[in-house]
């Protein structure tokens, strides 16, 4: 039992009773309500395509970026504090192929997040892609 993961127990727990004190429903629907938020703004970004598809989308937003590879740009992004994640043609072959991306970034609003931690960090990759950044 040494090797159990205490600390990773205690923190689902503890994410559980936080959910359930919010209401599923509601932080269902404020998820998805950001994820629309994020979408929309970050499609604004020139250079950056949205890959989402279908008639119910979730709270997971994905793009590809022009001229960039993902785990770049979240390297980047994280150091100014904004977590996102990515993923590479070898984690999905048969859906990037069909999205036409080598990676994507994935950018996943939680229904703690606020609209304003979705603006700033859109703000940051503009600035990022703009400027003569590189990894």
């Amino acid at each position: 039992s040494w090797e159990f993961p205490y600390a990773l127990v205690l923190g689902m727990g503890a994410a559980a009773r936080y959910a359930r004190e919010v209401g599923i429903a509601t932080a269902a629907a404020r998820s998805h309500a950001l994820a629309a938020f994020a979408r929309e703004r970050f499609t604004a970004i020139p250079g950056v395509r949205g890959l989402d598809h279908g008639a119910r989308l979730s709270a997971i937003t994905t793009y590809t970026i022009d001229g960039r590879v993902a785990r770049d740009v979240v390297l980047a992004l994280r150091a100014q504090g904004i977590n996102t994640s990515a993923q590479s043609r070898e984690d999905a072959l048969i859906d990037l192929d069909r999205k036409q991306a080598a990676t994507l970034l994935r950018v996943s609003p939680h229904y703690y997040n606020t609209e304003d931690e979705i603006e700033r960090a859109a703000r940051v990759l503009e600035v990022l892609l703009r400027s003569s950044w590189a990894p």
